[in-house]
C-alpha cells in the first residue's frame, strides 16, 4: 500500500464477512452505508465509521452508500447536508451513483406503517409525552400497557389518516409499535414509530405533517435499499432487537446490523450537543475551530486525510468500548506529514541577537535544504543572513541549568546553516528588567560547517534575519480540556487551550496560499489557516508539535503542552 498506509488487520467485522462470502450468504454481495443525520458538522467518531463503512466495501470490491437519515426536520439544516458530503469526499472516498435520502421513502415507510396497524401490530396512542415515560417502566419494573393499545384497527387507521391531515397538534398522538411492554428490553416496550411535527422538510415541503422515528426508518431504509452489514456503534445494540422486529413483521428483505465501539479519545467529546453548546456559548469560535474534533476543525488544524485514515486503521475494530490516547491520532498525524512537508526556519517568540562584529551593510546568504535528511528531495532554498537576528526567546538563559546547552552569557552555539557565535552582553529593559537583546560575536571561519580548529559546540538553534524576516500571526493550540475523559465539560474547560503570538518568519514564506503546510524546524508541524490567512498577512496554526508529550502531561496531570 502506499505513502503510510499500513495493510488491514484482521477484525470481527471482517471475520463475518469472510464467513459471509464463504458460505455465499448474500450471493458475495457486500453493501455497507454511512447513515449520519444532517443535524450537526461530523467528528472524528464519524471519520472512523466513514473509514470502517467505506472501506470495507472497497476492500472487499462492494459499494458503500451515503444516505441522509433525514426524519427530523426541525433539527436538519442543508448546511449540515453540504458539509458532510464535502467531508466524506475529503477523507477520499466516493458513493458514486449511490446518494440517498430516507425522506425519498416517506411514502413507503406510510405504507409499512399502515400495514403494522392493519395487522394489529401498531396503535395510535393519546399518551402525553411524560405519561408515555411514566408508563414505560424501568429496567426492573415492567411497563404498563396504555390505556389507548386495543384500539380497533379500524380507529387506529382513521386516526392515523387524520395525523397525517395535520388535525392534531405537535405531541397530541403518536403511532407506536404493539410488541411488549413487559419486555427486558426498553426499547421493545411499545416504541413510537411516528409523530406529528407540523415542521416543513429540506426536501418534501410541506407534505408530510408526520415523520417516522430514526429506528423506524432506520432498519426500512437498509432493506430498500438492499444493505448487507448495516454497521453502527455499540450504542445501538439494545435497538437491534427493534430492527430485526420491524423488517420481520413485515417480512421484507432483512440486512444484518452488526455493532462496533464507537470512538473515545482522550481530551476531547464526542456528543453532538455539547459540541453545539461550546459553539453557542462562545468557547469557541466556530464549529470550524481548531480545537474542535470535528472534521471541520480537523482540516482547519492542518489535519490531512491520510493521517486520519491512517488513524482509524490504527486502532482497529472492537466489540468492547475504551480510550485511545491523544498521542496516537498525533502519532499519525506526525508519519504522514513527516514525508511530506518542508522544513523551514521560524520563530515564534523573538528575542534580538546582534551580531557586533558582522558588517552592518553586509547581507549573505546561505542555501538550506527544505528536506535535510535528503537534500535532493524537496530542492534547496536561500536564506538571508545578517547583522541583525532574531532567535527563539527560550534558546537563551541568562543562568542556565547544568544540561542547558542553547545560548547563554559566554558560551557559544551554532545557528542552524550558517555561523558559530558566542554571547558577549546581554541589553534589559531598565524598567522591567526583562531582557530585550542580547549581542554577540561571530567566527566567519565556521561559515554553514565546523571549525577550523576542531572546537566543538553542544547546542544548535534556528534564527531569522530580523531586516527580511516575515510578520505573522501563529496561533498555538492545546486541548480543549484539562482532564483526559472528562465528565463535566464546563468544569473541564482549557481556559488557555489558544495562546496566539506575533512570530517573525523566513522571507520564503511570505505570500504562502491558505493550506500551506510546513515544519517549523525544532518547533512542530504549521498550516497557513485556510480562513484567515492572507498572502500579505499570513497567519498560521500549528498542528502538532515533533514529540509526543502526552506522557509527560499524563504524567504530571496536566492537560495542555507549552
Amino acid at each position: 500500500m502506499a505513502g503510510n498506509e499500513i495493510a488491514p488487520a484482521s477484525n470481527f467485522i471482517r471475520n463475518i464477512i469472510d464467513e459471509d462470502n464463504r458460505t455465499g450468504k448474500w450471493g458475495g454481495r457486500v453493501v455497507t452505508r454511512f447513515p449520519p443525520e444532517p443535524n450537526g458538522y461530523l467528528h472524528i467518531g464519524h471519520a472512523k465509521s466513514i473509514c470502517i463503512n467505506f472501506g470495507l466495501a472497497a476492500e472487499y470490491g462492494g459499494r458503500c452508500h451515503m444516505r441522509f437519515d433525514d426524519t427530523n426536520p426541525s433539527k436538519e439544516e442543508i448546511e449540515y447536508i453540504d458539509s458532510i458530503l464535502e467531508n466524506v469526499r475529503w477523507l477520499g472516498f466516493d458513493w458514486g451513483e449511490h446518494l440517498y435520502y430516507a425522506s425519498d421513502y416517506f411514502d413507503r415507510l406510510y405504507e409499512f406503517a399502515v400495514r403494522l396497524i392493519k395487522e394489529g401490530k401498531a396503535y395510535v396512542c393519546d399518551l402525553s409525552p411524560e405519561q408515555t415515560r411514566e408508563y414505560r417502566g424501568t429496567l426492573t419494573e415492567p411497563g404498563r400497557e396504555s390505556p389507548y393499545r386495543n384500539r380497533s384497527v379500524e380507529e387506529n387507521l382513521d386516526l392515523f389518516e387524520r395525523m397525517r391531515r395535520g388535525e392534531f397538534k405537535d405531541g397530541e398522538r403518536v403511532l407506536r409499535a404493539r410488541i411488549d411492554m413487559s419486555s427486558p428490553n426498553l426499547n421493545m416496550r411499545d416504541p413510537t414509530i411516528y409523530r406529528i411535527k407540523h415542521v416543513a422538510h429540506h426536501r418534501t415541503g410541506d407534505k408530510w405533517c408526520i415523520y417516522p422515528m430514526y429506528d423506524f426508518t432506520h432498519c426500512i431504509s437498509d432493506s430498500i435499499e438492499r444493505i448487507t452489514h448495516s454497521i453502527c456503534t455499540l450504542e445501538f445494540e439494545d435497538n437491534r432487537a427493534l430492527y430485526d422486529w420491524v423488517l420481520d413483521q413485515l417480512g421484507v428483505y432483512h440486512p444484518q446490523q452488526i455493532e462496533f465501539a464507537r470512538l473515545n479519545l482522550e481530551y476531547m467529546v464526542m456528543s453532538k450537543r455539547i459540541l453545539l453548546r461550546l459553539v453557542q456559548d462562545g468557547h469557541v469560535s466556530g464549529w470550524d475551530d481548531p480545537r474542535m474534533p470535528t472534521i471541520v476543525g480537523l482540516r482547519r488544524r492542518g489535519y490531512t486525510s491520510e493521517s486520519i485514515r491512517l488513524f482509524a486503521e490504527r486502532i482497529g475494530v472492537g466489540k468492547r468500548e475504551s480510550w485511545i490516547e491523544m498521542g496516537v491520532l498525533e502519532k499519525a498525524l506526525r508519519d504522514d506529514l513527516n514525508t511530506k512537508v518542508k522544513r523551514v526556519m521560524g520563530v515564534l517568540k523573538p528575542l534580538r541577537l546582534v551580531i557586533d562584529n558582522f558588517p552592518e551593510d553586509r547581507v549573505e546568504e546561505f542555501e538550506a535544504p527544505y528536506f535535510p535528511d535528503d537534500p535532493s528531495r524537496m530542492g534547496h532554498r536561500k536564506v538571508p543572513f545578517s547583522k541583525v537576528l532574531y532567535i527563539e526567546r527560550n534558546d537563551f538563559m541568562e543562568d542556565p541549568p547544568k544540561k542547558f546547552f542553547r545560548l547563554a552569557p559566554g558560551r557559544e552555539v551554532r545557528l542552524r546553516w550558517a555561523y558559530f557565535v558566542k554571547c558577549e552582553r546581554v541589553v534589559k529593559d531598565e524598567k522591567t528588567g526583562e531582557i530585550i537583546e542580547i549581542h554577540c560575536t561571530y567566527d566567519p571561519e565556521t561559515r554553514g560547517g565546523g571549525a577550523p580548529d576542531g572546537r566543538k559546540v553542544k547546542g544548535t538553534i534556528h534564527w531569522v534575519s530580523a531586516a527580511h524576516a516575515v510578520e505573522a500571526e501563529v496561533r498555538l493550540y492545546d486541548p480543549l480540556f484539562k482532564e483526559p475523559r472528562p465528565e463535566d465539560y464546563r468544569e473541564a474547560l482549557n481556559t488557555d487551550s489558544l495562546e496566539v503570538v506575533q512570530a517573525r518568519l523566513e522571507p520564503g514564506l511570505g505570500g504562502v496560499e491558505p493550506g500551506s503546510r510546513f515544519q517549523f524546524e525544532r518547533l512542530g508541524y504549521f498550516i497557513a489557516d485556510i480562513k484567515d490567512s492572507r498572502p500579505e498577512k499570513p497567519v498560521f496554526n500549528r498542528i502538532v508539535t515533533l514529540r509526543d508529550t502526552w506522557a509527560k502531561i499524563v504524567a504530571k496531570g496536566q492537560g495542555g503542552r507549552s
